[in-house]
């Protein structure tokens, strides 16, 4: 996912800004913490089923867990950064800051930050699932 998100970057001539390596740290955790989960949640999903179910299975857990995570990886970023202008911790102030920051994060991850998965972030995509329905047997 971080050559993912380098290449998108590159092919907009963005690649040389300040927060370019951040962005590219970001998906690349993304994709690590994603990639456990999604193997996990595969085999639970389709035990001995056959190949086709297990590619299905395998394309749809790693998508979606791939872009959740990354999702949240960022959305905890967004939150150390405007941590400083939140309130105390254990009061209510506190927990919509959180709760509104961390629901602003993902929303503008989903606009702005889903499209840095295209166009290699498919086509790894599309090897990963068939490499992980081989191994769900």
């Amino acid at each position: 996912m971080a050559a993912s998100a380098a290449v998108s970057l590159l092919a907009g001539g963005r690649i040389e800004a300040a927060h370019s390596t951040t962005v590219i740290l970001i998906f690349a955790l993304g994709g690590v913490l994603a990639f456990p989960v999604a193997l996990y949640l595969t085999r639970l999903v389709v035990p001995g089923a056959g190949p086709e179910r297990r590619y299905a299975a395998a394309f749809l857990a790693l998508g979606i867990c791939t872009i959740l995570a990354t999702a949240f990886v960022f959305s905890m970023h967004y939150r150390i950064y405007f941590a400083q202008w939140h309130g105390d911790f254990p009061s209510v102030q506190w927990v919509f800051q959180l709760l509104f920051t961390g629901a602003s994060a993902v929303y503008q991850f989903a606009v702005l930050g889903t499209r840095l998965f295209f166009p290699l972030g498919i086509v790894l995509l599309f090897g990963a699932s068939l490499l992980v329905a081989r191994q769900a047997r």
